[in-house]
C-alpha cells in the first residue's frame, strides 16, 4: 500500500530526492545485495515475532521490509518508511510480487513523522546516521515504540574500518580537492555514528536503555566487475562526494583517478565480483517500561 506523510523538505531531504535517487537506483546491486551480509548476520537473532507491529526506518528498497513482514507473519504489519518514494516503489513491487499484504510502505520523514506508541520493534540498517539532528530523531523513533519496546539500527564503524569506502575517497583526494564547507550533503554522513561512546550518549538522552553494540565485520560486494565498481566509486560514498563537489573534472584527471581506482581494486576481484572489507556496529536498546 503507498501511503504519504509528505512534509515541506529540508534541504537534506531534498538532496536525496533530487540528486542520489537516479544513483541508488542505477547501484541497486550494490547498496542492496551488496551490504545484505550486515542485515543477515543478525536477522535470524533478531527477536522480531509473530503478530508484532514492526517500524522500518529509513527502509530503501524495502528488503529488510519484507524480511521483517515474512517474520511477523500475516497477524503482525510492518511500516516501510522513508523520505524517498522512488525507493519504495521497488519494495512495493517486490511485496506484491511475493505476495506479502502485510506492509505499508509510507512516504515520509522519519525525523519528524508522528508516530502512535504502539510498535514492538524500530529497526534500520544504514538509515539513521545521515540524520539532521540525531537525538531528536531518535527520540521521535522511541515515541513508536510500546514500554519495553526494541530499538534496533546498523550503523558503519570508523572509515578506517571500512577500507570499501576509505580506499577509493584517500585515492581520490590524490587528485582532487576535499569538499567544502557549503559542500551539498545528504546529511551528517555514512560514519557520524561510529563513536560507540556518542551513540550511547545520544541513546542515554533519548531516553532509551539496554544499549548495547556488536561489530559485525564482512565482506562488500561492491560491482559485478572493476568497471562497475569503479562506476560506484565515482558516483557514490565519500570518493563520489570528492568527485561531485569538485564540479567539472577534466578528462585526465578523471582518467587517472578511474586507473589508480582499477590499480587498487585488482587484487579484491573474485568469479562473483569485487569484494572489499567493511565494518558495522548493530546498536540496539529498549524503551523502559
Amino acid at each position: 500500500m503507498a501511503q504519504t506523510l509528505r512534509e515541506p523538505e529540508n534541504e537534506f531531504v531534498t538532496f536525496w530526492n533530487d540528486v542520489l535517487v537516479p544513483k541508488f537506483v542505477r547501484y541497486k546491486h550494490v547498496l542492496v545485495g551488496g551490504l545484505s551480509q550486515h542485515s543477515d548476520a543478525i536477522f535470524p537473532r533478531l527477536e522480531v515475532n509473530p503478530g508484532e507491529r514492526v517500524l522500518d526506518a529509513g527502509a530503501g528498497f524495502g528488503d529488510t521490509a519484507i524480511m521483517l513482514a515474512r517474520r511477523v507473519g500475516p497477524s503482525g504489519h510492518v511500516t516501510a518508511m522513508d523520505c524517498c518514494d522512488a525507493f519504495l516503489d521497488f519494495g512495493r513491487r517486490d511485496a506484491a510480487a511475493a505476495g506479502i499484504a502485510n506492509i505499508d510502505f509510507v512516504e515520509a520523514d522519519v525525523q519528524t513523522a508522528p508516530f502512535a506508541a504502539d510498535r514492538d520493534l524500530v529497526f534500520s540498517r544504514f538509515g539513521t546516521m545521515f540524520f539532521q539532528n540525531p537525538v531528536a530523531a531518535m527520540r521521535n523513533l522511541g515515541r513508536a515504540l510500546k514500554p519495553g519496546g526494541r530499538f534496533t539500527m546498523i550503523v558503519w564503524r570508523r572509515i578506517e574500518d571500512n577500507p570499501w569506502l576509505g580506499a577509493a575517497k584517500a585515492i581520490a583526494l590524490r587528485h582532487l580537492p576535499p569538499p567544502g564547507e557549503d559542500a551539498q550533503t545528504c546529511g551528517p554522513g555514512p560514519f557520524s555514528m561510529a563513536s560507540e561512546d556518542l551513540v550511547r550518549a545520544q541513546m542515554k538522552a533519548v531516553g532509551l536503555e539496554r544499549v548495547s553494540f556488536e561489530r559485525v565485520d564482512a565482506p562488500v560486494r561492491m560491482g559485478d566487475s572493476i568497471e562497475d565498481a569503479i562506476g560506484f566509486q565515482m558516483a557514490l560514498g565519500p570518493a563520489g562526494e570528492v568527485v561531485r563537489e569538485a564540479g567539472e573534472v577534466p578528462d585526465a584527471k578523471r582518467a587517472a583517478i578511474e586507473a589508480d581506482l582499477a590499480e587498487m581494486l585488482a587484487p579484491h576481484v573474485t568469479a562473483d565480483g569485487v569484494y572489499m572489507g567493511s565494518s558495522s556496529w548493530v546498536v540496539s536498546a529498549r524503551k523502559p517500561q
